[in-house]
C-alpha cells in the first residue's frame, strides 16, 4: 500500500522499526509502541517538513494529545547537534537534515470555542500562543489566529455585550429577530460569518495549509468538523455534537458550559485544499481503536470526517499500537503471526458467535472452517467450541467463589472508580465477616467538582449557619479539636436521612462536612472567620471563568467534598471512615499536561499505606494508556512501583492483584480470568448509592462521551453488554437454568483479571515502556 505513496525518510525509518509489513487501509498509517514515541515520530516528521519548507503554512492541534509532540520538537531543536539529538536524528531519518528555523512559518489556528476570552487559559488562542508561538519561536505577526475578543460585531460591541449569557442562537441566520437585542445578535452572526469567510480566504491566498496535524475525537471529528460535516466544508461558526461537548467539558468547566458554547473551526476542505499538503491525524490508546478503524477502512464519507484525508497523497494516520488494534491488518497479524495461544482460540470463537449471531452450541465445524481466524485454530474439531465454553464457565466459577480471611485494599484513581468498576464483587466480599476491607482513592479528584456546585453548597451552608442549624460550631472546643471528631457520625446521620428520604437533612449533612473542611484548610478559629471565609470562597468562584484553575485551597476543598462522597458510599456497607484512605497524590495538579508520578512524592505514600494495611488482595484499574483520563494510567504506574518496592521488604508471594476496568474502558472476555454475575439487586444498589452519595456527579457535568447522564448508567450498560456477549456463547438457558441462584439472577457480568504480583508487574512493565526514552 505505502509503495503507492511518497514516503519521507522519517516515515521510512519508523515504518521499518514498526515491523508492519501489510497496510491495506484507504489512508496509509504508521504505528509506534506508545504515546511518547508517537510524539517523537510526529516531531521528526514535522521538523523534516519544516526544514524543506521554511516559509510554509502549518496548523497544529491543541489539547492533551500533542503533549509529547511539543516536548520532542523542543528537545530536538535544543539538542540538534548534541550527542543524544544526533543519535535520534540518525536513527529516524533526520541525519542529513539541516536544523530547521521555524520563525518564518505561518501558523494557522485550527479552531476555537465561541465566544471565549482570549485571556482565558482554557482558550485555544492562549494555548497556541503559549506552546506554539512562544514555545516554538513562531512569528506572531504572520500567524492567522482566532481571537474572539477581536472578531468585529454589530456596533463595534464586545461579545459580552452582544451575547451576555455567552449563548449564540444560530437560528437567527434564518428567522426574524424578536427584539432589539436579537437584531444586534443577528447582525453580529452575519459579521462573524463574514469574518470566517475572510479567515478561509487568508489561508487559501497562501496556497492552503502545507502541514496539518490534528487529533481525532470519539465521533471521528477532526478540528471541530464533527460527524456529518460536509466534505467541502470551510471555516465557519457552528454547533457541536454531544460527544464533542463531553470531551470539551473538561476544558470549559462542565457540559453545562460546553453544550451551550459554539465553535469556530476550519473546514474539511480547508485541510485538504493544498493537494501537496502533509495531513497527519494522531491517535493514542485502545479507546480510539474503533473510530480509527472506521476512519481508515471506510470510503470517503461525511459520517467519518477524517476519511477526507484520502484526498491527500501525503495523508497519514500516526498511531500507537493500541489505537491500531482493531484494524483488519492488526487482527490479521495477531492471528497469523507468533505462537497460537488458547486466548486466540477463545477470542476468535466468541467473535465468530457475534459475527454470525449464533449461540455457541449452534456453531458447526463448517462455520469454524469458513472463518478466516477460527480456521487457524490448531487441532480444530467439533470439541473446539466446547473447550471455549468450559473456559468461560471456569471464569464464572471463580467469580462465585467465597473469599474468607482476606485483607482487601480496593484502590481507584478517582472517587467513584472503584464503585463503578466492581461494586457487586465488593458487596460479596463485605458480606463475609472474616474479611477486612479498606478503600483508597489515590488523587483528590477536585477537577470533577464544578464551581457552581461549590457555590450552591456554600450558600446553603451559610444559610444554615445564620439560622443556627449547624450547632457543632457552638461547642467550646470545636475550632480547636471538635472539627476533627465524629466523622463517622457525619456519615451515619447522612445515610439515615437517605433512608428516611429527607433531602434537606442530607444537604445539611454535606454542609456539616464542608464546615469541617473549611476549618481544616483555612485554620479557622471562630464563627466570624468561618462566615468570612465562606463569603471569600464564593466571591473567588463567582469571579472565576468556567474551567479556570482554582487556587490550591479551593482545589483542596473540592477534593474533600469528593472524599466525603467516597466515605458515604462505603458507609452504605458499614465501612468506617478510618478504612477509607485519601492519598491526594501530588502529580494531580489540574494542569493541561500533568507530571509523571514521582518516586518519593507519589510512590512512597502508597507503600506506606501497604505497610499500614498489609493487604492480601489489592484491586486497581488496569486501563491501557490513552484510554480515558491519563490519571488512570499514571496511578497505575505509581501503584506498580509501590507494589515492587513493598515486595522488597515484605513477602508478597501470596498477594493477589485484581485488575478491573469501568466506564472508560472494558475487558474483552479473553482478557479476563474472573467473571462475576451481577443481579438487578446489585444494579439497584450501585445506582442508589451513586445517586445519593456522589452528589457532585449526579448532574454529570463531565460525562462519558457515550452517554449524556450519570456514570452509573454507563457502568450498568457495560455489565449488561458483557452478559450479552457471554450469553451468545453459553446460551441463555445456561443462566436461567443454572443450579446457583446467583447465576440465575444475573442480568449483567463484571470482568476482571486476578494476577500474582509477578504477573501484574509484567503487565505493568509492558505499559511502563511507554514512558521510557522520555526527555
Amino acid at each position: 500500500m505505502l509503495s503507492k505513496y511518497p514516503l519521507s525518510d522519517v516515515e521510512k525509518a519508523f515504518l521499518a522499526e514498526s515491523g508492519v509489513d501489510k497496510i491495506s487501509t484507504l489512508i496509509p498509517y504508521l504505528t509506534v509502541d506508545n504515546f511518547p514515541k508517537l510524539g517523537l515520530m510526529t516531531a521528526c516528521r514535522f521538523l523534516e517538513w519544516a526544514a524543506a519548507n521554511p516559509e510554509g503554512v502549518i496548523s497544529l492541534p491543541t489539547g492533551k494529545t500533542p503533549e509529547f509532540f511539543i516536548k520532542w520538537t523542543q528537545y530536538l531543536l535544543e539538542n540538534w547537534d548534541a550527542k543524544k539529538g544526533k543519535e535520534i536524528r540518525e536513527k529516524y531519518g533526520l541525519g542529513s537534515t539541516k536544523k530547521p528555523v521555524l520563525k518564518d512559518l505561518t501558523f494557522v489556528q485550527i479552531d476555537e470555542f465561541y465566544p471565549i476570552s482570549s485571556k482565558q487559559h482554557n482558550s485555544f488562542y492562549d494555548y497556541v500562543n503559549k506552546f506554539y508561538l512562544q514555545g516554538f519561536g513562531l512569528s506572531k505577526e504572520k500567524a492567522i489566529l482566532i481571537n474572539s475578543d477581536e472578531i468585529p460585531l454589530s456596533g463595534g460591541k464586545h461579545f459580552s455585550e452582544v451575547f451576555p449569557d455567552l449563548k449564540v442562537d444560530l437560528s437567527l441566520r434564518f428567522r426574524d429577530p424578536a427584539n432589539e437585542l436579537e437584531k444586534i445578535q443577528q447582525e453580529s452572526i452575519y459579521m462573524i460569518d463574514q469574518w470566517c469567510g475572510d479567515y478561509e480566504q487568508r489561508i487559501r491566498d497562501l496556497g492552503g495549509i502545507g502541514f496539518f496535524l490534528g487529533g481525532i475525537g470519539p465521533d471521528g471529528h477532526i478540528a471541530f468538523n464533527t460527524r456529518g460535516s460536509h466534505l467541502y466544508s470551510v471555516t465557519r461558526l457552528t454547533e457541536t455534537n454531544f460527544e464533542t461537548q463531553a470531551v470539551a467539558a473538561g476544558d470549559l468547566g462542565g457540559i453545562e458550559v460546553s453544550a451551550n458554547r459554539l465553535v469556530i473551526t476550519i473546514g474539511l476542505d480547508t485541510i485538504v485544499y493544498n493537494k501537496d499538503a502533509v495531513g497527519i491525524i494522531i491517535a493514542a490508546g485502545e479507546a480510539k481503536a474503533g473510530i480509527v478503524k472506521d476512519s481508515l477502512e471506510t470510503k470517503m464519507n461525511n459520517v467519518y470526517p477524517a476519511t477526507v484525508l484520502q484526498k491527500l497523497k501525503n495523508g497519514r494516520f500516526y498511531l500507537t499500537k493500541g489505537a491500531a488494534v482493531k484494524l483488519t491488518d492488526s487482527l490479521d497479524a495477531y492471528y497469523e503471526k507468533g505462537e497460537w495461544t488458547f486466548e486466540k482460540t477463545e477470542r476468535s470463537v466468541i467473535e465468530l458467535c457475534k459475527k454470525l449471531n449464533k449461540y455457541g452450541h449452534r456453531l458447526k465445524l463448517s462455520d469454524l472452517k469458513a472463518d478466516k481466524y477460527t480456521r487457524l485454530i490448531p487441532g480444530l474439531s467439533e470439541d473446539t467450541v466446547n473447550q471455549v465454553m468450559k473456559s468461560i464457565e471456569t471464569k464464572l466459577s471463580k467469580g462465585l467463589e467465597k473469599e474468607t480471611d482476606q485483607v482487601l485494599l480496593h484502590t481507584g484513581p478517582h472517587h467513584d472508580d472503584i464503585s463503578l468498576g466492581i461494586l457487586p464483587h465488593i458487596t460479596n466480599q463485605l458480606s463475609e465477616p472474616t474479611n477486612e476491607a479498606h478503600f483508597s482513592v489515590l488523587t483528590s479528584g477536585f477537577t470533577a467538582v464544578t464551581n457552581t456546585f461549590v457555590i450552591d453548597t456554600l450558600i446553603y451552608t451559610r444559610k444554615l449557619l445564620d439560622e443556627g442549624k449547624i450547632q457543632m460550631v457552638n461547642y467550646e472546643d470545636f475550632f480547636q479539636i471538635g472539627y476533627s471528631l465524629k466523622t463517622d457520625k457525619d456519615v451515619y446521620h447522612y445515610l439515615t436521612n437517605v433512608a428516611s428520604e429527607n433531602a434537606d437533612a442530607r444537604r445539611r449533612g454535606l454542609s456539616h462536612r464542608v464546615v469541617r473542611a473549611l476549618v481544616i484548610i483555612w485554620s479557622i478559629k471562630n464563627k466570624a472567620q468561618l462566615r468570612e471565609t465562606i463569603n471569600d470562597v464564593i466571591s473567588i468562584l463567582r469571579n472565576s471563568y468556567d474551567g479556570e484553575k482554582n487556587p490550591s485551597k479551593i482545589q483542596t476543598l473540592k477534593g474533600m467534598i469528593r472524599e466525603f462522597e467516597e466515605e458515604l458510599v462505603w458507609g452504605y456497607f458499614g465501612v468506617q471512615v478510618k478504612n477509607v484512605h485519601h492519598l491526594r497524590l501530588g502529580f494531580y495538579t489540574g494542569d493541561i499536561f500533568t507530571e509523571q508520578p514521582d518516586k518519593n512524592r507519589d510512590v512512597e505514600p502508597i507503600v506506606e499505606m501497604f505497610r499500614k494495611v498489609k493487604p492480601t488482595k489489592i484491586s486497581l484499574t488496569l486501563d491501557p494508556e490513552g484510554s480515558g483520563p491519563d490519571t488512570h494510567y499514571k496511578v497505575l504506574q505509581a501503584t506498580a512501583a509501590a507494589v515492587k518496592k513493598w515486595g522488597e521488604e515484605h513477602d508478597t508471594s501470596k498477594l493477589r492483584i485484581i485488575g478491573y476496568r469501568n466506564v472508560w474502558f472494558k475487558f474483552e472476555p479473553h482478557e479476563a480470568n474472573v467473571i462475576v454475575p451481577v443481579s438487578l439487586g446489585d444494579m439497584s444498589v450501585m445506582e442508589d448509592s451513586f445517586t445519593n452519595c456522589y452528589l457532585s456527579q449526579v448532574n454529570a457535568s463531565f460525562p462519558s462521551y457515550s452517554h449524556n447522564g450519570k456514570f452509573s448508567t454507563v457502568a450498568q450498560r457495560t455489565w449488561v453488554g458483557q452478559l450479552n456477549d457471554i450469553q451468545l456463547l453459553l446460551g441463555k438457558n445456561y443462566f436461567y437454568l443454572h443450579e446457583r441462584a446467583k447465576v440465575r439472577a444475573s442480568h449483567g457480568l463484571i470482568f476482571f483479571r486476578d494476577m500474582s504480583v509477578d504477573e501484574f508487574l509484567a503487565t505493568a512493565r509492558e505499559l511502563e515502556k511507554s514512558i521510557e526514552g522520555m526527555l
